[in-house]
C-alpha cells in the first residue's frame, strides 16, 4: 500500500463577511472544486463582545447540494422552512440536504448575542449528482456526544466519525452518496494512515496546527487545503506539534457544475428554474 502525494497546497484567502473573520480555501483561482467537494468557508476563530449582532446568515435558499457545518467553538442555531430547528454547540455538526429546495437560517443563539464569546465554524458544500439534486430536503443536527469517536494511534488521535465507515464502526450520518467525513484531533506525535483507493477524491483541510503528509518533509500549517494526487491508495498523516483536520473522501460525480449564489445544478436552465421556483414560493413558506 503506497501513500498519496501532494499535488498542490491551497492557502485559504481572507474574505471577511462584515465583522466575521472568514477564510475560503475552496474554490480558489487554481481549483474550482475537488469533485464532489465544492466550497469551504472557515469563520473565525475570533471573540465576539457582549451585546453583539451575531452571525449574519439570515434566511436564504439552497438547491442541489448538501451543507456540512462544523462547530469548532461557540454555538450555532439552525432553523428551516421544513420544520427543523436546533442549537448545536462546540464539537457538534449540522448536515443539511438542500435537495429540491429549502430556506434556512444559521444565526447565533440569544445567549451568545447577549454574552458574546468564542466563534469558529466551518461550512463545507458537497455536491449531489443530477439524479439526486431534487431529493427531499433533510436536516440532522448532532451534538458532540452524539458523534462516534475512534481512538487511534494509542490515543494520540481522536477521529470524530461523522459519515461513512471506519473499520467496523458506522458514522453518525448515512450520506446519500457514500461520503466519508471526519474530524481528526491529533496530539503531538500522532499518526494516521487511512486507505483511500482511487477513484475516491480526498478532502483534507488543516484547521489548526500543522501536519506532514506521506513522504513529504515540509509541514503544512493551518488554513491550508491539500490537493492530493490520485497516485497511491492510502493517506498518511503525521503531526509533530498537534493538529485539527477535516478529513473526508468521496466518489467524484464527474458531471457539469453550474453554480449561481446558493444554487448548484448541472445546467444554466436548471439554475434559471431554481431562481424562478424560489421567487414563486415553490421552496415552501418563507422564514421570518
Amino acid at each position: 500500500m503506497s501513500a498519496k502525494t501532494i499535488h498542490r497546497i491551497h492557502p485559504a484567502q481572507r474574505d471577511d463577511i462584515g465583522d466575521l473573520v472568514t477564510r475560503r480555501p475552496l474554490p480558489n483561482p487554481l481549483l474550482g472544486q475537488l469533485d464532489p467537494f465544492l466550497f469551504l468557508n472557515h469563520h473565525g476563530p475570533q471573540i465576539y463582545p457582549p451585546h453583539n449582532r451575531g452571525l449574519p446568515f439570515g434566511p436564504h435558499p439552497h438547491r442541489g447540494f448538501e451543507t456540512v457545518t462544523f462547530i469548532v467553538e461557540g454555538s450555532l442555531a439552525h432553523r428551516d422552512n421544513a420544520g427543523h430547528e436546533s442549537v448545536i454547540h462546540a464539537g457538534g455538526v449540522q448536515w443539511m440536504t438542500a435537495g429540491s429546495g429549502i430556506v434556512h437560517a444559521e444565526v447565533s443563539p440569544r445567549d451568545f448575542l447577549e454574552q458574546g464569546g468564542a466563534v469558529e465554524i466551518l461550512q463545507l458544500w458537497v455536491n449531489l449528482p443530477s439524479r439526486l439534486k431534487m431529493s427531499a430536503p433533510a436536516y440532522t443536527g448532532l451534538q458532540k456526544d452524539e458523534i462516534p469517536v475512534m481512538e487511534l494511534d494509542g490515543g494520540k488521535v481522536a477521529m470524530q466519525l461523522i459519515a461513512g465507515e471506519w473499520e467496523d464502526r458506522q458514522g453518525a450520518i448515512a450520506s446519500l452518496t457514500g461520503v466519508f467525513m471526519s474530524t481528526l484531533d491529533m496530539r503531538a506525535g500522532g499518526h494516521v494512515r487511512a486507505t483511500v483507493r482511487p477513484p475516491r477524491r480526498v478532502f483534507l483541510y488543516v484547521v489548526r496546527g500543522s501536519i506532514v503528509v506521506g513522504g513529504h518533509d515540509d509541514p503544512v500549517s493551518a488554513y491550508q487545503l491539500l490537493e492530493l494526487d490520485d497516485d497511491g491508495d492510502a493517506v498518511d498523516l503525521h503531526t509533530e506539534s498537534g493538529a485539527l483536520l477535516l478529513f473526508g473522501h468521496a466518489e467524484p460525480i464527474r458531471e457539469p457544475v453550474v453554480a449561481h449564489g446558493p444554487f448548484v445544478m448541472t445546467t444554466r436552465a436548471e439554475i434559471a428554474q431554481a431562481v424562478a421556483d424560489y421567487q414563486a414560493g415553490r421552496f415552501g413558506s418563507a422564514l421570518g
